[in-house]
């Protein structure tokens, strides 16, 4: 009986070592993949250029893959269907003619979203001012402003519902008619990007051409992404910030008269062309920076704000809620002042805080 008590003994001290040697086998089978996981973020960044302007993107990939030459390849494609300086692409052929038949993906999208942001601002975003932004010397062959220019009379040519569109084509209802998608191209452009990345796998990425911005997921430390907003002045450093902005899956586009702008007389002549009087705005608006689902709309509505001003931007955000606003200002005594949507808020910071 003691015997079979001391085997009885034996056996489940070599069960429990058993049992003992598994665990820590598992254990050390588990160390790799979690090492594994914490390279998972594989961090990418990508830059280059396009659209007369520069592009930014970083993306986190496990394998690390590099597709630069991919986004070049789109971008060079993308622009030959949007670009007015380009003298063969789709848009410049249109501008020539009254006609066009699509032959690539983006002059029917681009069209649409102008349609809507159009009939929402009332006209204030227009790219049939495309004319008069030519003639004040912000287009592909500079100023054109002569003494016998009948400004007035260009305004016949204005009006985005004078273009007609379906799946297929786009039609002039009026000869001369200039279409100019350089306040909403660079936002789509951002979204062709974005789109590409994600249809490869990646799910975090922030794209970025010319200051027009979409974040998707999260930074490689887990963070939302987060991007400045300049301080709106003339001759201040590219690099001086006046917030910041966490992106939770959002584009981004900001639009200014600050920097883009030439003297004539003494008179500063602005880059944004009200469409209403087809002459440079003249507010205390200084700079709007727009969130959307999407960057092509965002572009969009903050061309639109920088003519309409900032009393008629903030109210065409509370009524319509399709969009978040950050808008700097100056105010009668000649300082900065911001106005941020409520929506916006818990997304935004300050250098100083």
């Amino acid at each position: 009986m003691r015997t079979n008590a001391n085997k009885n003994i034996i056996y489940s001290i070599i069960l429990l070592l058993l049992v003992a040697v598994v665990y820590l086998y598992r254990q050390n089978q588990q160390k790799p993949e979690e090492n594994i996981e914490e390279k998972v973020t594989g961090k990418v960044i990508l830059s280059g250029n396009t659209m007369g302007t520069t592009y930014n993107i970083t993306y986190l990939d496990p394998r690390e893959r590099d597709f630069k030459a991919s986004v070049d390849s789109l971008l060079v494609v993308f622009n030959q269907s949007l670009s007015t300086y380009i003298p063969d692409s789709e848009l410049s052929k249109f501008n020539q003619k009254d006609t066009l038949f699509f032959g690539l993906p983006y002059f029917l999208p681009v069209l649409q979203s102008s349609k809507k942001v159009f009939e929402i601002t009332g006209g204030a975003f227009d790219p049939t001012v495309g004319p008069l932004v030519n003639l004040w010397g912000f287009g592909p062959t500079g100023p054109q402003l002569k003494d016998s220019v009948n400004i007035d009379g260009m305004l016949d040519l204005v009006g985005f519902n004078k273009i007609n569109f379906d799946s297929t084509s786009v039609r002039k209802s009026k000869q001369g008619i200039y279409l100019d998608f350089s306040a909403i191209a660079k936002g789509f452009g951002v979204d062709v990007v974005a789109e590409y990345l994600q249809g490869k796998g990646i799910e975090n990425l922030l794209v970025e051409i010319g200051g027009e911005l979409v974040a998707r997921g999260v930074n490689e430390k887990g963070e939302l992404w987060k991007v400045g907003i300049n301080r709106p002045e003339e001759l201040g450093r590219a690099d001086a910030l006046y917030s910041i902005v966490a992106l939770d899956n959002k584009g981004m586009a900001t639009s200014g008269n600050y920097r883009n702008y030439y003297e004539a007389g003494g008179i500063k002549i602005s880059h944004t062309i009200n469409p209403a009087t087809g002459r440079p705005v003249n507010h205390s608006l200084l700079s709007a920076t727009v969130l959307a689902d999407d960057c092509m709309t965002a572009d969009a509505y903050a061309t639109a704000m920088m003519v309409m001003g900032t009393e008629q931007a903030i109210d065409l955000q509370k009524n319509q809620g399709l969009f978040e606003i950050f808008l700097i200002y100056s105010d009668s005594t000649g300082q900065l002042k911001s106005y941020a949507s409520e929506g916006l808020k818990p997304f935004l910071s300050f250098p100083q805080d």
